[in-house]
Parts: structure tokens; sequence; C-alpha cells
């Protein structure tokens, strides 16, 4: 099984980013704005359309608010495998680091899956260090 690992630093507080990833829905809105167009939301599955037209269905699998942690899977037809988890570690009081673990199959998923995850790291840290300023601007 591939396993893709990202870390992520975070010009932002750690329980504002968890805030942010915590709130399953609204990935679109809060979370990585830009790379996910549109969250629809149904009890614990989230179908989410991404920038590049690729629509995928994640089931929550955990949410630990004390670890700050959040596991989902994504099943389909072209994956035997999908989970992830994604957790937040505060580095200080103003920025923190987000680790974000998918193991996929089949192997030959991994590279697009790392570059997309790639290019969600980046909208992530975008949107959550300008979404800390404008809190604390306020």
């Amino acid at each position: 099984m591939a396993s893709i690992h990202k870390d992520i630093p975070i010009d932002a507080p750690a329980d504002h980013v968890w805030d942010a990833l915590r709130d399953f829905g609204a990935l679109h809105t809060r979370l990585v704005p830009g790379f996910v167009t549109d969250t629809q939301l149904d009890g614990d599955v989230r179908t989410v359309t991404f920038a590049n037209g690729t629509v995928a269905r994640e089931t929550l699998v955990d949410c630990d608010d004390n670890r700050k942690r959040l596991v989902y899977a994504i099943t389909s037809e072209r994956l035997k495998q999908h989970s992830a988890s994604v957790q937040v570690f505060a580095e200080g009081d103003a920025r923190c680091r987000v680790v974000w673990i998918a193991d996929v199959l089949p192997h030959e998923v991994a590279p697009y899956m790392d570059a997309q995850m790639d290019l969600g790291a980046a909208a992530m840290q975008a949107a959550m260090a300008k979404s800390a300023r404008e809190k604390s601007a306020a």
C-alpha cells in the first residue's frame, strides 16, 4: 500500500485550524477554498468536488477533539483502499503543523494523490493564515 505523508506548517493557531478542519462539511468555504469548490454533507458522508472536476465520496471515520485528529475514508470504483488522517499540532501560540497521511491502493494512484495533496496543503496554508489574520484584526 502506498502511504503519502504531508507535514504542513501553518501560520495560524492550532485551535483555529482545528475548528476549520473538524467542520467536515465546509472544506470549500473554510479549510481549502479554491482547491475544493463544493462539499455536500449527508450525515457522516461528504461528497467533495475538487477544482479539477474530480468528485470524491468521503466517509467520516473519527473526529477526536482531544487529539485534534480527523480520519476519513474514500470509497470508489477506482480505489481499492483509501484512508486518511489529518492531525493538528500546536507550535506556539500563533503557529501549528498539520500532519496529513493517506494510505492508498492501487499504488498507481499514489503519484496523482501526492500531487493533489500538495495542492490541498498549499490551499490550507493560505486559507488558514488569511482567516487567522482576519480574526486577530477584528
